[in-house]
C-alpha cells in the first residue's frame, strides 16, 4: 500500500521533527573499459585504496523494518518479486556501483539479480541504457545478514543531477527488509523477474519508501576526491514536507548550486525522520553517536558533514506519539551528543560544520521548555566555536515577525518542516566555499 502524503505528513508531525565485469543486457549499448576483479574490503567488495577512488553520488541511511505510519513492504518482505527504484546522483564519473544493505536483516539476502539504467519516465528505463549488474563477477549474490555489498564497478557514464534506475529481482523469500522509511521519491514493485525490463508497465504497485539500496557510487569524474558532503540529521535533512519526486530536499538543493558553478560535489542525504541524537527509537533508526560511524564515516570521499539534529531529543521527550515513548533529554546531554559526533569526525579528519536547529513555534513540538532548550543548543553551536563553522539554518528559516516560528512562506502545514521553498532556502543559506 502506499502512503499518501497527507497521512504521512500528520504522522511524522506527532514524532519526527534522519570487479569490473560487463554483463549487458539484450539490446543495450556497447561500452568497453577494462576490467579489475574486486577484492573483498569494509563493503564487502572493494578493498580501501579502490574504496578511496570513489565519491558517493547518492545514498541513503538504511533503518529496521518498521510501519509507523501506514502499512508498505519492509515488514513483509519480497519473494519472487522485482523492485525498481530511482535516485538522482549530486555528482557524475564514468564508473559506477551500487551498495546494497541487509543490515537490519536476520537471514542472508539474496540478491537473484540487478540492472541500472537511465531513468525515463516512472519506473520505465531508457531504451539502449540498461546493463546488469555484478557482483564479486557473478549475476547473482548473498548479503549476509547484517552486511552491506556493494557491486562490481560498471563502466556507466553518469553526470551530475542525472536521475538512474536500480531495479533488484529478488526471487527468494528475503523476511523483513532493511529499508529507508521516508525516501521522498517513489519506488516501483512487480510479479516476477522485470529486471531487464525497459517500459515500467509490469511494475504496478508503488510505495514511498526504499529498499536495500543505500548507495550509488561513481568515479573517473571531475569532482575532487575527498571533498564529498555528508548531510547528517533527522526528518529536515530526510526532506519530509518536500514534494514527491522532485528532488526537493535541502541536500539535492545544494548540490545543484554545486552543479551550477560548473563544479559537480558529491553531496549525500544521511537523514533519518525521527532520527535522536542521544537516544535509538523503535522506528527513526538507532541514535545518530552510533549510526554516524557508518552512515557518514563510511562513505567514500568524505570531506565535510552537516549536522542539523537535536529537535527530536528536544520534542519527542515522553510524548509516546509513535512507538516507545522516549525519555528526557537535557540541553547537557543533547551538547554531549554533538560533541560525540564532532569528535568522530575529527578523528577522520572531516570538517564538522553544525547547524542550528530551526522554529518549532506553533508545532506538535511547541512549548515554553521545548522553546527554552532549543534556543540554549542553538546558543551554544553558534558561540562554543566546538564545530568548525556554523549553518545558521534557524535563522534562515524563521519568520522575522516571530522569530520561534518558520516563516509562513516555508512552511510545509504543520509548523515544523519546510516546503520545497524552505529547503531551497536553506541550501541557499550555505557558505559553499565554507564547505
Amino acid at each position: 500500500m502506499r502512503t499518501t502524503r497527507r497521512t504521512r505528513r500528520t504522522a511524522v508531525t506527532m514524532l519526527t521533527a534522519a570487479a569490473l565485469t560487463l554483463l549487458p543486457v539484450a539490446g543495450g549499448e556497447a561500452l568497453t573499459g577494462p576490467a579489475h576483479a574486486a577484492t573483498a574490503g569494509p563493503h564487502g567488495a572493494a578493498s580501501q585504496r579502490d574504496h578511496d577512488r570513489w565519491q558517493g553520488g547518492w545514498a541513503t541511511s538504511p533503518q529496521a523494518p518498521a510501519a509507523p505510519f501506514a502499512p508498505n513492504w519492509s515488514q513483509q518482505g519480497f519473494a519472487d518479486q522485482t523492485v525498481r527504484q530511482v535516485v538522482r546522483v549530486s555528482t557524475g564519473g564514468t564508473r559506477a556501483r551500487v551498495e546494497l544493505s541487509n543490515r537490519y536483516g536476520s537471514t542472508p539476502l539474496r540478491i537473484t539479480g540487478a540492472t541500472v539504467g537511465r531513468t525515463d519516465n516512472g519506473a520505465s528505463v531508457r531504451a539502449g541504457s540498461l546493463r546488469q549488474l555484478s557482483f564479486g563477477g557473478h549475476r547473482s549474490a548473498t548479503v549476509p545478514a547484517g552486511a552491506e555489498l556493494t557491486s562490481d564497478a560498471l563502466p556507466f557514464r553518469t553526470e551530475a543531477l542525472e536521475s538512474l534506475t536500480v531495479t533488484l529481482y529478488l526471487a527468494e523469500p528475503t523476511g523483513p527488509a532493511t529499508f529507508h522509511l521516508i525516501s521522498s521519491s517513489t519506488s516501483y514493485r512487480a510479479q516476477g523477474d522485470h529486471r531487464s525490463d525497459r517500459a515500467g508497465t509490469a511494475f504496478t504497485e508503488t510505495s514511498d519508501s526504499s529498499y536495500y539500496l543505500t548507495g550509488v557510487e561513481v568515479s573517473g569524474g571531475r569532482t575532487t576526491r575527498g571533498n564529498g558532503v555528508v548531510a547528517f540529521g533527522d526528518s529536515i535533512t530526510d526532506g519530509v514536507g518536500s514534494t514527491l519526486d522532485a528532488d526537493n530536499r535541502y541536500p539535492d538543493e545544494l548540490a545543484e548550486r554545486f552543479a551550477a558553478t560548473g563544479k559537480p560535489r558529491s553531496v549525500v542525504n544521511q537523514g533519518i525522520a525521527g532520527n535522536q541524537v542521544t537516544q535509538d527509537t523503535d522506528w527513526a533508526g538507532e541514535k545518530a553517536v552510533a549510526r554516524f560511524r557508518k552512515d557518514v564515516l563510511g562513505e567514500p570521499g568524505v570531506g565535510t558533514v552537516i549536522v542539523l539534529e537535536g529537535i527530536n531529543d528536544i520534542g519527542a521527550g515522553g510524548t509516546g506519539a509513535v512507538g516507545t515513548p522516549s525519555p528526557e533529554v537535557s540541553v547537557a546531554q543533547l551538547i554531549a551528543g554533538h560533541r560525540s559526533l564532532i569528535r568522530q569526525a575529527h578523528a577522520k579528519g572531516i570538517k564538522a560544520i553544525g547547524a542550528t536547529l530551526t522554529p518549532i513555534g506553533g508545532s506538535a513540538y511547541d512549548s515554553p521548555a521545548n522553546e527554552a532548550k532549543r534556543v540554549a543548543v542553538n546558543n551554544w553551536i553558534r558561540t562554543s566555536g566546538e564545530y568548525d563553522a556554523v549553518a545558521d539554518l534557524d535563522h534562515a528559516t524563521a519568520d522575522p515577525a516571530d522569530r520561534t516560528r518558520i516563516a509562513p512562506a516555508y512552511d510545509s502545514g504543520d509548523h515544523l518542516h519546510p516546503n520545497d521553498a524552505g529547503y531551497h532556502a536553506m541550501a541557499g543559506s550555505l557558505d559553499l566555499s565554507g564547505l
